[in-house]
């Protein structure tokens, strides 16, 4: 019954994940919670990041909260989050499936990260035509401490729960993700 591919990963862990992979598809789940939804979100920074009243907080960088369409911040953190998740450098191209968005688009929030020095281009050993996205050590920061946040505030909501409930409510999301369309 167990997932081999989570059997050695935490509930909050595989919960965490599946939650990404649920917002970050294409055609968008619109219901589940990004980074920066709450309760007073009218497409300011909101949620874990911000204070409820539209407020970035001094910790919030601004590469996330700035520029760009509203929409963008919560595609920003996305983007931190996918390289860190990531056994390696990731392809724009790869990052945009990670997140669900175009390449266009991917392109143009990997270009907004290069320019606040939480992203890095680096050539492709395998492809001198390609390059390869990888995180600063200050985007590492950032993306670590949202995963931080993340999986704590996932652990209070599984505090309900039992170690055997927990366990089966992380496969069966996990499963969910997996079979949510592209």
């Amino acid at each position: 019954m167990a997932d081999p591919q989570n059997s050695d990963r935490r509930p909050e862990e595989v919960i965490a994940d599946a939650l990404g992979r649920l917002r970050g598809r294409r055609g968008g789940w619109r219901g589940m919670p990004g980074p920066h939804d709450g309760p007073h979100h009218h497409g300011h920074s909101d949620g874990p990041f911000g204070r409820g009243d539209g407020h970035l907080p001094p910790r919030m960088p601004p590469w996330a909260g700035g520029r760009g369409r509203p929409s963008d911040g919560p595609a920003k953190m996305r983007v931190l989050v996918a390289l860190a998740s990531a056994s390696g450098p990731l392809s724009v191209s790869e990052i945009g499936d990670a997140i669900g968005v175009d390449q266009p688009r991917a392109s143009r929030l990997v270009q907004q990260g290069v320019d606040h020095g939480l992203l890095r281009r680096e050539a492709d050993p395998d492809d001198a035509r390609r390059t390869r996205i990888v995180l600063t050590e200050s985007g590492s920061a950032i993306a670590n401490g949202f995963r931080g946040e993340r999986r704590e505030a996932i652990r209070t909501a599984l505090g309900g729960l039992t170690e055997t409930e927990q366990q089966e409510f992380a496969r069966l999301l996990a499963k969910f993700a997996d079979g949510w369309p592209q």
